[in-house]
């Protein structure tokens, strides 16, 4: 699959690569994504390298981790995909400080190391230097199912910028990838992140123990997802979910 382009009310959201190697190097010393996800530690050009010309691309050549920086703009793109998120009020919602999920850190990634997302600079559309607010991507981990990953860079923390990402991102899959179901997972204790899944809309489903590994050590995770038919669309395959019972 070919990278794609979107476009909410504030942000564009496109690939990254080698162009970004040292805003990532950068993003990935922040003590807090360095508590929060699984990036190496110490976290070296080598492995930012990796991350933007091997993992990034193999990922969309692929169809198994789509990987989105997401850049501040003034009015759309042309040519791109509008994504923009419904309710518009989600976009004003204020992130916290970290929104880094299980696994979300630059050159390794997922809750066992498969995708990870780095933070700032770059080049929305190749017309200058813009910063890099957030990254955020979705890894398959199986049929119709996605796992989301992101964070922002600290210095655009507190804006909304991950939340209205994270609903075009999503939406986007749902349209465009046939996914029915996306998957947010942190370590439980992470609650800024717990934060901004819940005000994208993600319903919380429980704790899985052992659910996630980092720095070597397995960890209890929290675990949400969202459908469909959360954001009023349609799925690629039927659900039918289980009555509720009454008390």
């Amino acid at each position: 699959m070919e990278p794609e382009t979107l476009t909410t009310a504030r942000l564009l959201l496109r690939t990254v690569g080698a162009q970004d190697a040292p805003a990532v190097l950068a993003a990935c010393q922040d003590p807090l994504i360095r508590r929060w996800t699984t990036v190496p530690s110490p976290y070296l050009p080598e492995h930012a390298e990796s991350f933007l010309t091997q993992q990034v691309p193999d990922g969309w050549r692929t169809g198994t981790m789509f990987t989105f920086g997401a850049f501040l703009v003034n009015g759309a793109v042309s040519g791109s995909v509008d994504a923009r998120p419904s309710p518009p009020a989600a976009a004003v919602l204020p992130d916290p400080a970290v929104t880094g999920v299980s696994g979300t850190g630059a050159g390794r990634g997922g809750r066992d190391g498969s995708a990870e997302w780095a933070a700032r600079g770059g080049r929305p559309g190749g017309n200058g230097t813009v910063p890099l607010v957030a990254m955020l991507g979705i890894t398959l981990r199986g049929l119709g199912t996605g796992e989301i990953g992101f964070w922002a860079a600290p210095e655009h923390r507190g804006r909304g910028y991950v939340t209205e990402a994270t609903l075009a991102l999503t939406r986007w899959a749902f349209t465009r990838v046939a996914i029915d179901r996306v998957e947010w997972r942190a370590e439980v204790g992470n609650a800024d992140s717990r934060a901004v899944a819940e005000r994208a809309g993600f319903t919380m489903e429980g704790v899985l123990r052992s659910g996630l590994v980092n720095k070597g050590v397995r960890r209890d995770c929290w675990v949400g997802s969202l459908l469909p038919s959360d954001l009023g669309l349609g799925s690629a395959q039927a659900y039918l979910p289980t009555p509720q019972r009454q008390a």
